[in-house]
């Protein structure tokens, strides 16, 4: 019998950030605290601007944001923020939409498959994803489990399962 396999993933759907990101620039307009703010939202290139003319108000934006990617299905393990920075008249915010499971995650992850997953279990770091094989579809579902259980630094998803 050959050996199943999984890939695990860090990827954001860039579809639905970008509804989320529309959602939240049309709430931004339409809420009556923000009104006189000069407050928006807006894709700069990949990274994602929030300006408005104090920090409160530039950080409520952000909450805003962040509200529409948990109800979209977007971890906010995925979004990276920066702190308000002072931009003439108005305080922007950059953030930036995390794909792909760097370096230093992946060897974090490696070590908790080799220490805590069962035994029959081989991973290898393939670019920005691992994959997972095994004789035993079960230890590949216990793994999962074990993972999802797991509080790491980035959001995983289990893909190509076969």
């Amino acid at each position: 019998m050959a050996d199943s396999s999984f890939d695990i993933v860090s990827k954001v759907d860039r579809q639905e950030t970008d509804n989320a990101l529309n959602q939240a620039a049309k709430e931004i307009q339409q809420r009556y605290d923000f009104k006189g703010t000069d407050a928006d939202i807006f894709w700069s290139g990949e990274s994602i601007v929030i300006k408005a003319n104090s920090e409160e108000r530039a950080k409520a934006a952000l909450d805003v944001f962040q509200t529409k990617l948990i109800k979209r299905g977007i971890s906010l393990k995925s979004l990276d923020s920066s702190e308000p920075q002072p931009s003439g008249k108005e305080f922007r915010i950059t953030s930036t939409m995390k794909n792909g499971i760097d370096q230093e995650n992946a060897k974090k992850i490696s070590k908790i498959i080799r220490d805590e997953g069962p035994k029959s279990l081989k991973s290898q770091i393939q670019g920005d994803e691992l994959r997972v094989s095994s004789k035993s579809r079960d230890d590949l579902q216990q793994l999962i489990a074990l993972l999802r259980g797991k509080d790491l630094d980035v959001d995983l998803q289990f893909v190509n399962y076969r």
